[in-house]
């Protein structure tokens, strides 16, 4: 049999680890290993046994799960974080992109598109709730950055329109007219393009040109 997708969740509310925990653990494809109520905690047990996913809110008590985020890549660069929050501005946005999150999904999301989402980040791919993603359209189109060479390609800008929209990899696979596999690697990229530890710094040169924005 397949292994299931090990998640780990940290989360202040101990209802909100308690009922996601047994949401997820209906889907036989995706097991919760662990739960956890502070990011000093996930912090500390984590590292020595990483899940495959972590569900990470923001609201956390003292290390916000944004620091907790950029602590844990830091350490287990290859550990794939999705930000699970009620937060959708775009401090909390960007800042958990810069952070090193693969996703970024609210709480409203359902059961169906939560599992959907872990299974997509466990393959490579880059989920967001659709208006999360419609936030991200709006901030870059047409934002122009110093380089053209780091701005989102057209192909990026139609596919993150599409996500936007609502549609699944297969679904935007279908609309452009390539594989799924395709779709993965061009959000893989896009992500990596707003994740300033990792090799692009976009996501600053934009914030710095962008009027209002949260650069310092």
């Amino acid at each position: 049999m397949t292994q299931p997708i090990t998640v780990s969740l940290v989360d202040a509310n101990p209802a909100a680890r308690e009922n996601c925990a047994a949401a997820i653990n209906r889907s036989q494809a995706i097991r919760v290993a662990s739960t956890y109520a502070t990011g000093e905690e996930a912090l500390r047990q984590i590292p020595a046994n990483p899940p495959n996913i972590v569900l990470m809110d923001i609201r956390l008590p003292r290390m916000s799960g944004i620091e907790c985020t950029a602590r844990l890549k830091a350490r287990c660069p290859n550990l794939g974080i999705i930000i699970f929050t009620s937060l959708n501005d775009h401090n909390s946005i960007f800042g958990a992109l810069r952070a090193g999150a693969i996703g970024y999904l609210l709480k409203r999301t359902s059961l169906d598109m939560l599992v959907k989402s872990i299974e997509e980040a466990h393959e490579g791919g880059a989920p967001m709730s659709a208006s999360i993603a419609q936030q991200v359209v709006r901030f870059f189109h047409p934002q122009q950055t110093e380089s053209k060479a780091e701005a989102l390609t057209r192909r990026e800008q139609e596919l993150i329109s599409l996500l936007a929209k609502g549609r699944h990899y297969k679904e935007i696979a279908a609309a452009l007219g390539i594989s799924v596999d395709t779709v993965r690697s061009h959000i893989r990229r896009m992500y990596e393009k707003l994740n300033v530890h990792s090799r692009t710094e976009v996501v600053l040169k934009v914030l710095k040109n962008k009027p209002g924005s949260i650069a310092r």
